[in-house]
């Protein structure tokens, strides 16, 4: 293939279920390998199984690109000059390959029904022949008595005819090298069945060659498929695109990675609040490496950096606590501005503490709020728990261990108190987050009291648990009114 071939890329998931994280993986490699390289990236729904395949399932995939932020080129919703971009919609192109590999004599028509292919098979087994594929049993039947029983209606299926004296087939692999296969052991295989659909391994190759498709980036449990394919694209005498077959992605048990690991498809991750860029970040990393020791890459950088010889061809793990660590990254590193708007008001919103559309504070509240939130979580939905306290008026829910272990002291009455005449001479202009650690910071010394007895009374008054956000933020955030309230409210309950 010339170097100066322009670059063309494609995903083509079935629509069968979600996507799960192994194939996000592979879009995410192919869309890099197309932006690092100024190439093409398309979308292809091979939808050809009828019974698992739903238009719902293709929705689910679609949003899941889209939330992953893999722009695709080509493509539905995009269109493009190779289309149509669904497999169902391309039978016609299909049929019409194969037909002309019949009529140039590169494939044939089989009339062997199962039960014949089926004592077929137990024969060779019996005579421990070293080939028990298809034995060949209509392939020299004459092209017109075989199109003249396909016509009278005799069921058949349209089989390749490979070389007999095509030598071993070479795969050049971009991640594994070059890989080898006995052309011997491959049967002349099925391209079109009796009920007048595709094989993958043929509909897939019609696909990639009509879409002039250079690189075929994919798992690897996709290699033993490879030398089939190879045979199609010679028949067609369309150009080998390059492979690269990724490796599979393992769970911490070191078995493939599937449900009883936990979640395993995009939606589930998107629903659980991860940010779509840290995911990104992370499923790139299973088996590419930027410079084996940098683990923060911005989306710009592999866009531009991503390259298959930095691929590994050993099997990755899913290290959910390393992906949480990621994540928690992405949101520190969030202005206040934008965090605030991306992640702690749409989950306000949908734990109900705020109504979609209207804003119970000025922008500066949600700013100070995401602030204090931002290095103190992994996930967007923790902000939920974090910020309850803000939202509880006088009905503040207290945790009982923090009551028991911080108010029902002795001592307690006497810091809430001096905590009250304290804040209280700070009027509303002056409530700041400074001015009011500034007001208590002096107040265990004054009191002959422990620092971290004082402040966590002080702190499971305002807040209801004796783990919370900082102290001066917290206060500003509430609000004068309500902290005074809640010094006198808990100064009741610690005298009951």
């Amino acid at each position: 293939m010339s170097n100066t071939t322009p670059i063309r890329v494609r995903f083509a998931p079935s629509p069968t279920g979600k996507l799960h994280i192994g194939g996000a993986r592979t879009a995410i490699y192919n869309w890099a390998f197309a932006r690092a390289n100024g190439g093409t990236f398309i979308l292809r729904i091979d939808d050809t199984d009828p019974t698992r395949s739903t238009d719902e399932n293709t929705q689910i995939i679609l949003r899941a690109m889209r939330w992953l932020g893999l722009d695709w080129d080509e493509g539905p919703e995009v269109g493009g000059d190779c289309g149509p971009y669904w497999q169902t919609e391309r039978l016609d192109i299909y049929r019409n390959a194969a037909q002309g590999l019949v009529d140039e004599g590169k494939a044939y028509y089989c009339f062997c029904t199962p039960d014949k292919l089926e004592a077929d098979r137990k024969a060779a087994q019996e005579r421990h022949d070293s080939f028990q594929g298809y034995q060949r049993t209509c392939r020299n039947i004459n092209p017109d008595q075989a199109r003249a029983r396909a016509e009278a209606g005799e069921p058949y299926t349209i089989r390749i005819k490979v070389p007999e004296d095509r030598g071993d087939v070479i795969i050049h692999d971009a991640v594994h090298g070059d890989v080898t296969f006995n052309a011997k052991e491959l049967d002349d295989f099925i391209l079109f069945r009796s009920d007048g659909t595709p094989t993958y391994n043929f509909a897939t190759v019609v696909d990639d060659a009509d879409m002039r498709i250079t690189h075929i980036i994919r798992g690897d449990d996709h290699l033993s498929n490879t030398p089939r394919q190879v045979m199609v694209y010679e028949a067609l005498g369309a150009p080998i695109p390059t492979f690269a077959h990724i490796s599979m992605i393992l769970g911490a048990d070191g078995k493939k990675l599937s449900k009883r690991h936990g979640a395993t498809s995009v939606e589930e991750y998107r629903e659980a609040g991860y940010d779509s860029d840290a995911f990104v970040n992370y499923l790139a990393l299973l088996g590419w490496a930027l410079d084996g020791k940098t683990t923060i890459i911005p989306r710009d950088v592999l866009a531009r950096e991503f390259s298959l010889e930095h691929v590994s061809k050993n099997p990755a793990t899913f290290d959910q606590t390393k992906l949480d660590w990621v994540n928690g990254e992405y949101l520190a590193a969030k202005t206040d501005a934008d965090f605030a708007r991306d992640v702690l008001i749409p989950q306000l919103v949908a734990a109900g503490f705020e109504k979609d559309g209207e804003r119970a504070h000025e922008d500066a509240w949600y700013e100070l709020l995401a602030s204090i939130l931002k290095p103190r979580i992994k996930l967007a939905p923790e902000v939920v728990e974090k910020s309850r306290f803000l939202y509880e008026g006088s009905a503040l829910s207290y945790d009982e261990k923090s009551v028991t272990k911080n108010l029902a002291k002795p001592g307690t009455l006497v810091y809430l108190k001096s905590a009250y005449e304290a804040l209280s001479s700070i009027d509303a202009d002056g409530w700041t987050a400074s001015n009011l650690d500034e007001a208590l910071a002096p107040l265990p010394e004054k009191l002959e009291a422990n620092k971290r007895k004082f402040y966590a009374a002080v702190r499971v008054a305002e807040c209801g648990n004796q783990v919370s956000p900082p102290m001066g933020e917290s206060l500003q955030l509430l609000g004068r009114d309500l902290v005074l309230a809640r010094l006198e409210q808990a100064y009741e309950l610690a005298q009951a």
